[in-house]
Parts: structure tokens; C-alpha cells; sequence
């Protein structure tokens, strides 16, 4: 076994990526996809859907998945840790570099509760600040002289930097579970980030926000648990102002062979007794595991995300197709 997870880990470390972009314009070729329904409801029960390998009601899935999360809400970077050997650190701060957010930016951060991708985006714009800080102070040496000489008049020249202060970037982030919530208000406040971020307690599939209110979209690690997947992309539309960008990250099909067979070995024999081990939980890292395998693979993903009307829909594996990143545009 230690071999096993020393193979993957040299495999998976690489984190090298692959891009491809799917679009309306495959259609027109041939491609087609199954219905996105039939990843997630058994044949001839629309009132269905999958708990990892179980089928069951989806009102018992979102009740399931709640029990879940709220279990391993205190463990959820161990949880992280174990099921991507620590690489998801890293598959988030590249997630948060892709999207490249402006000042000003209104991001939303589904299924973040505990704050990953909210804190990734804070520092991200406290960085751009900086940079655009030591940029303005060669200018304001260079023309000194008329820099105002009454200290009174210093004083109350503030609109600029005032202005440039109040840029009004913010990252809501919304969790329909309290106890995510909670453990990541916890970390915000021992990291000093408190300014800046509000969290929301809210369902994916029913968005607790007004049409057109934000400018960005982003959901990591959680949309395999909505019961309804293309409702929550449907909302994750509809909330989104035109122009607004849509970016999921989430574990995926591998596509090497070589990496898939450790991989699978290492899910499906290590990960479960790990949780056991580090967090007295084998049954939710069990589902874990099998929500990933479950979940459509990468293509039928983006044929998903088009049909929620967005455009531009690309994929980038990472790591083989451990996780993929899926983006779209509301245009």
C-alpha cells in the first residue's frame, strides 16, 4: 500500500494540465452527449437520484449529503488532504489565478463554507492592491512638487486613496450547511479577514439573491453533492449580471490509464480507511469517493453548463483528470 500511494503521489504531483473547449459548434459535428438526467435518476423515476452507489429519493440525498458535511465540516481540509494528497491547495490557487478577478469584482462562492476559495480571492485582491500601490507611488515622487504644502491641504485631499481603498470587491459565501458556515467564519476570523465577505446560509438550487447581482460564480468541490445539478446551474445563471463569469472546479474522470488504476486504488482502499483513521468516519469518505465516480465526466459536464445558456464553456484537466475546471460566460 505505501507503494501504491508513493506512485500516485509522483503521478498526481506533476499537476499537468490538459485544455479543450466544448461548445454548440460540437453539435454541429456529431457529438452528442446522453441526458444529463440520466447520470443522476434511474431509468423511469424522475423522483430519484444517486447517494454515492445507492439509489435513493432526492429529498434523502439532500438530507444525506447535509449529515455529511456536517460531519466532517470540523476534518474538511483532512477530508481535502486525503482525497487529493494535499494537491488541492495547490488546484486551488491556480482555480483563483484562472479567474483572474478585477477590482470591484462581486464574487459567489457556492458550497464554500469553510472559505478556501473565499480566502484564495481576498488575498488575490489585497495582492492586486499592493501592485497597483507601488506602481502609483513612483508617481507621486516623481511629481513632488506639486504635492500640496499646507499640511491642512494634505489632510484633505483623501478622495483619491479613499476611492482606490474602496474598491468594493466582495465574495459572498453561501453553504447550505451551518456548520461549514461556522468553521469557516471561525478561520476568516483568525486569518484577520473579516472585511470584505459575508456568509450566507443557502441551497445551490434556489440562490438567496436577486437576478443579475453578481459578477462571478465559482463553486469548488461541491456541486457533485446537489441533488439537482442542472437547477444549480441554472441558478448559478440566473444570479450571474451579463458578462458574468461561471468557474467549477471538481473532481473528474482521469484520463491516463496508468494514473486512473492507482488512483482508483488509493480511493477506493486508502481514502475510506483514512477517514477512519484521522477522523473516526469511513462511511462519508466512502460516499465521497463514490460521488466522485458517479459524477459526469468532463465532456458531459460542459454540455450540462451550455444548457444552463452559457457560453464560451471550456475544460482544463488537472493532474490527468483527478479534477477539472469548467468555465463559462453569461453573454
Amino acid at each position: 500500500m505505501a507503494a501504491t500511494m508513493s506512485f500516485t503521489r509522483r503521478a498526481i504531483s506533476q499537476v499537468f494540465t490538459s485544455n479543450f473547449v466544448h461548445c454548440k459548434r460540437c453539435l454541429a459535428l456529431g457529438v452528442r452527449f446522453t441526458s444529463n438526467e440520466s447520470k443522476f435518476n434511474p431509468p423511469g423515476n424522475d423522483e430519484s437520484t444517486h447517494f454515492g452507489y445507492e439509489n435513493v429519493s432526492k429529498e434523502e440525498k439532500t438530507k444525506r449529503v447535509h449529515e455529511v458535511f456536517t460531519k466532517v465540516a470540523e476534518k474538511y481540509d483532512v477530508m481535502n488532504d486525503a482525497m487529493s494528497l494535499g494537491i488541492h491547495r495547490i488546484w486551488k490557487d491556480y482555480f483563483m489565478q484562472k479567474l483572474t478577478p478585477m477590482p470591484g469584482t462581486k464574487l459567489l462562492d457556492v458550497a464554500g463554507g469553510t472559505g478556501d476559495i473565499a480566502f484564495r480571492f481576498l488575498e488575490y485582491m489585497k495582492y492586486q492592491d499592493s501592485l497597483e500601490l507601488s506602481w502609483q507611488i513612483p508617481k507621486k515622487i516623481k511629481n513632488l512638487e506639486s504635492w500640496p504644502q499646507n499640511p491642512s491641504e494634505a489632510e484633505g485631499d483623501t478622495s483619491s486613496s479613499s476611492d482606490e481603498e474602496g474598491d468594493g470587491h466582495h465574495v459572498t459565501v453561501c453553504d447550505i450547511n451551518k456548520n461549514m458556515l461556522e468553521v469557516g467564519q471561525k478561520r476568516a476570523g483568525q486569518r484577520g479577514l473579516t472585511e470584505g465577505i459575508s456568509w450566507v446560509e443557502g441551497n445551490a438550487e434556489e440562490l438567496p439573491f436577486d437576478s443579475e447581482s453578481m459578477d462571478a460564480y465559482t463553486i469548488a468541490f461541491g456541486i457533485r453533492n446537489v441533488t439537482r445539478v442542472q437547477k444549480a446551474l441554472d441558478e448559478a445563471y440566473r444570479v450571474l449580471k451579463p458578462g458574468g463569469r461561471f468557474m467549477c472546479l471538481e473532481f473528474s474522470e482521469v484520463k491516463n490509464p496508468l494514473v486512473k488504476n492507482a488512483y482508483d486504488l488509493y480511493s477506493f482502499q486508502v481514502i475510506p480507511a483514512l477517514g477512519q483513521i484521522l477522523a473516526g468516519d469511513w462511511n462519508s469518505y466512502q460516499y465521497l469517493i463514490e460521488s466522485i465516480r458517479k459524477f459526469p465526466p468532463q465532456e458531459e459536464f460542459a454540455y450540462m453548463i451550455e444548457e444552463a445558456g452559457f457560453a464560451c464553456v471550456t475544460v482544463e484537466n488537472l493532474s490527468g483528470g483527478i479534477a477539472a475546471i469548467h468555465s463559462g460566460f453569461k453573454l
